[in-house]
């Protein structure tokens, strides 16, 4: 099965959290759990959501495409190295193509910005 030019070389992230050893509060750092070669498609631009406080969110989402790997989930975050370390929030649940053989999943990274209007 060709499941397309993986030409993105992308890092799979998972949180971890850990407790400040001064203050007791929790601590998120985000760990390397897998790098791989992908596939980013982007989804045409949509229009922003408006907020409250006049905080504007702006979405970008991507269909994001690899060989198999276990162990990932919609908990992590994915990192496309070949793009400036574009960060994106795994959206869905991957789905495995074929057996085993690549995962698919939808991803987007999101950007704030106050409206200066």
């Amino acid at each position: 099965m060709n499941i397309g030019p993986l030409d993105r070389r992308l890092r799979i992230e998972q949180r971890s959290t850990s407790q400040d050893a001064t203050y007791g509060t929790p601590v998120a750092t985000w760990s390397t759990y897998a790098t791989v070669w992908g596939q980013v498609q982007d989804v045409l631009p949509s229009r922003g959501e408006s907020q409250p406080q006049e905080i504007r969110i702006a979405e970008r989402p991507a269909r994001v495409r690899i060989r198999y790997v276990a162990g990932v989930t919609s908990a992590m975050r994915v990192v496309d190295l070949s793009r400036g370390n574009r960060t994106m929030k795994i959206l869905t649940q991957p789905a495995e193509i074929g057996r085993k053989e690549a995962l698919e999943f939808m991803a987007a990274e999101y950007t704030t910005e106050g409206n200066a209007e």
